[in-house]
């Protein structure tokens, strides 16, 4: 399966969900727009969970552009599409790597995000560019969460810099930096514990973390990623905001875009928050993972109506 296809098998929820509230608007001789189907569409949409601020401004633009006139399906889902790609553009850019030395990589997120197999994706998806990658275990609080991740680096043949259960988890970082850095590895990956967005002084720790490892290379962490889950939708504007605020989030994984219907959140974070959305996990295996581009993207979550 190519990669648009696991996108529009991941996205299905979400199409179906448009496929059915859009086509329900539409009589086979066309609709008139006014405000009642305006109304209908703008409801269609929050379902998505593209967010209030990108719903109203779709909404408003097509009543701007096709009041007053009989419309047809066809015509009011291809001006939605294209208007959801220019909400959701941003530089297609992957990892900003270090000019020398090992590039940091800081992934953070609450509890049950999607973390662990986030990091093992992006894991994959280095050493298949031919990059040698280091793990950090710095989540020390959770034995399973170091147990994991470390199956994961034998699995996929990256080194594991772990601590013992609840020691310090900014040690842990440092310790993986000096690692990569005496063994010249490319990429330096750092996992840190789950934390609900409210616990301050757990926010407080990640800024240790991300302060210990600046000491050692003055331009990290390169990148600070926030693993969102895509099922919690608005939810994940929040946890975005408050993580950025603690520590420069600079990208975010969406996990678990094949587990909901809410595949608009996407237009809410770029409208809402302005992190670009760096790469999209739709599934369990480790390669189902991919830079984020929203014209596929836009496309596999209308694919049900084609």
């Amino acid at each position: 399966m190519g990669f648009f296809d696991k996108l529009k098998d991941g996205l299905k929820k979400t199409g179906r969900l448009l496929n059915t509230d859009i086509r329900d608007l539409f009589k086979a001789e066309g609709r008139l727009v006014d405000d009642t189907f305006l109304d209908e569409l703008y409801a269609a949409l929050i379902k998505t969970d593209m967010g209030v601020p990108a719903a109203k401004e779709i909404v408003a633009r097509i009543g701007s552009d096709y009041r007053a006139r009989v419309v047809h399906m066809s015509e009011i889902v291809a001006d939605v599409k294209k208007q959801l790609k220019e909400l959701m553009a941003q530089p297609s850019e992957p990892i900003k790597f270090a000019a020398s030395g090992p590039t940091v990589v800081m992934v953070c997120g609450v509890n049950g995000a999607g973390k662990t197999t986030s990091i093992a994706k992006l894991t994959q998806l280095f050493t298949s560019q031919g990059k040698r990658v280091l793990l950090g275990a710095a989540d020390t609080f959770r034995a399973a969460a170091v147990e994991q991740l470390t199956i994961w680096s034998q699995r996929l043949g990256a080194e594991i810099v772990t601590g013992p259960a609840g020691s310090d988890p900014a040690s842990v970082a440092h310790r993986a930096v000096q690692a990569a850095i005496e063994n010249k590895v490319d990429i330096c990956i750092v996992d840190t514990a789950g934390r609900l967005q409210t616990q301050s002084n757990l926010m407080t720790e990640l800024t240790k973390i991300r302060r210990v490892m600046s000491k050692q290379i003055p331009e990290a962490p390169h990148e600070v990623l926030l693993v969102l889950d895509a099922t919690t939708g608005q939810n994940g504007i929040s946890q975005a905001k408050h993580f950025t605020e603690a520590v420069q989030c600079t990208g975010i994984v969406l996990a678990k875009i094949d587990g909901t219907a809410k595949g608009g959140v996407v237009t809410a974070i770029r409208k809402q928050v302005g992190l670009p959305v760096k790469y999209i996990g739709v599934g369990e295996q480790a390669d189902d993972i991919a830079l984020f581009d929203p014209d596929p993207f836009v496309e596999a979550m209308f694919a049900e109506m084609a």
